[in-house]
This record gives structure tokens, C-alpha cells and sequence, in this order.
């Protein structure tokens, strides 16, 4: 029993030698949108108005038609005929005057959206705990100076001012005693924030110090196997035949790990 082979939809070629014309109406490119019609020299296509599918657009210098095609993508299995294959098309607009109109309908889209950059703040990368005490303190140092600027303007119009001379507040003396009361705190904030942080640098350090405390020894005799070990695979290869170089390789290696294991170097 022979089986049947089950027809499919052909490629779409882009150009057809048939002299059938389809019955139905021209199709307009004019009438079409610019996004629904390709007029690239070469690439010419347009959306068929009956199965809304790409396709080629043969004979464009003498008769322009669509090629025939199916209603189904490539492949398709039972594929049926589209009823505007070899139809007509009246190219009525020039393809310089289609990609001007195709250009013009993309600001349209681009007007929604606006083309400004927000651009996320950079931030600053904190310094380590182990440089804290380091680090620049620009804080107190403008602080310190402004709090001395306070002293000295509160001074000068106490001597040059009848009223605070003698005891009394004015409205200007009165300002100035704020503004230095004001800066004191933010001293005081300041020293207190940075004596906080100190405090918790001790505390850290402390702690480390304790934790590698408690497994140092641990830390210490598992490095002293592993040297042991590997020297003992070392000084076993020097019993197998080896060439100077390799010798002289494996002796440097050996000076290497007894210098290690006998002589450990203090941790830093």
C-alpha cells in the first residue's frame, strides 16, 4: 500500500513568468499604510489585504501583481490558495516619497518618550574598617575652624557694643551667642559620632583578635602537616632518576620547605 504525501504550502517566490491576472480590483499603494508596503529596490513586498501575510511583489518595471501564495505560513500541511495571487497593484507612489512618509510617522512614536537621562547618583565607597582611624576627618577640621570664627565674631562685638559691654544682650549679640551655641553642638555631635565609631573599631579588632585566638593553634599545627607531608612527597621523588635540572629543581624545593617548616615566619 502506497502512502499518501500530505501537500504543503510552497515557498513565495519573488518572481513569477504567469500571465494570469487575479479578477479583483488593483491594489492601491497609496491607500496603504507605510509600515504595510516595502518599496526598497529589490525587496519590494506589501501585506496582502486578504490573508494579511508578506508578500513579494513581482514585475515592478512592467506589470506589478502580487506573486501567487497561499494563506498558510511555508510548510503548512492542506495550504489553500489566496484569492489576490497575480493581483494587480498600481504603484502610484515613488519609492523616494514612501520612505520620506515611513521617516515622518517616527517621531510620532518618539514625541511619547521622553529623551531625558536620569542618571543615578554615584556614591561614595566607604574605607574599610581597618582605615578608619585614617581617614580624613574633614568634619571636625571645618567644625573646629568655624566654632573659632563664632568665638571671635562674639568677642569683637561684645567689645565694641555699648549694650553687651555693660551686660545686656542686643538683637545682633543675641544672634551671634545662637549661631556659636549652634556650631558647639555640632562639635559635640561630631565628637561624640567619631568616638562611637572608635569605640566599635575596638570592639571589632578586639573580637577578631579572640577569634583567631581560639583556633590559631588549630590554624598553626594543620599548616605544619601539610609542610610535613609535602616535603615527604618531595624528598621521595629524589629517589627516582632525574636529570640535573630536575634535581636542582626538587633540592630548591627542598631548602624551600625545611626553611618553612623549621623557621616559620611571624604572622603579620
Amino acid at each position: 500500500m502506497t502512502a499518501t504525501v500530505t501537500p504543503t504550502a510552497r515557498k513565495r517566490r519573488r518572481k513569477t513568468r504567469t500571465k494570469r491576472v487575479s479578477p479583483l480590483a488593483p491594489i492601491i499603494a497609496s491607500d496603504l499604510k507605510a509600515n504595510e508596503i516595502n518599496l526598497t529596490p529589490g525587496k519590494e513586498h506589501l501585506v496582502c489585504p486578504d490573508c494579511s501575510t508578506w508578500c513579494p511583489i513581482t514585475g515592478v518595471l512592467s506589470t506589478p501583481k502580487l506573486v501567487p501564495h497561499h494563506t498558510e505560513e511555508f510548510k503548512t500541511p492542506n495550504p489553500r490558495r489566496c484569492a489576490s495571487s497575480n493581483r494587480l497593484i498600481d504603484l502610484d507612489i515613488e519609492a523616494g516619497a514612501w520612505r520620506t512618509k515611513l521617516m515622518e510617522t517616527n517621531p510620532s512614536t518618539k514625541s511619547r518618550r521622553t529623551n531625558r537621562v536620569n542618571r543615578k547618583p554615584s556614591t561614595a565607597t566607604a574605607p574599610p574598617v581597618s582605615r578608619f582611624r585614617n581617614a580624613p576627618r574633614r568634619s571636625e577640621f571645618l567644625l573646629s575652624s568655624l566654632l573659632e570664627a563664632a568665638r571671635t565674631d562674639v568677642a569683637r562685638h561684645h567689645t565694641s557694643c555699648p549694650v553687651c559691654r555693660k551686660g545686656g544682650r542686643c538683637e545682633t549679640g543675641g544672634e551671634l551667642e545662637l549661631w556659636q551655641a549652634e556650631i558647639q553642638a555640632s562639635v559635640q555631635f561630631d565628637r561624640e559620632q567619631r568616638q562611637r565609631s572608635e569605640r566599635l573599631v575596638r570592639d571589632l579588632t578586639a573580637k577578631r583578635a579572640g577569634e583567631w585566638a581560639a583556633v590559631a593553634m588549630t590554624v598553626q599545627r594543620t599548616a605544619v602537616q601539610r609542610l610535613r607531608d609535602e616535603l615527604t612527597a618531595t624528598l621521595r621523588q629524589l629517589s627516582t632518576p632525574l636529570d640535573r635540572f630536575e634535581r636542582a629543581e626538587l633540592d630548591s624545593r627542598v631548602i624551600a620547605l625545611t626553611r618553612a617548616l623549621y623557621h616559620p615566619q611571624p604572622r603579620k
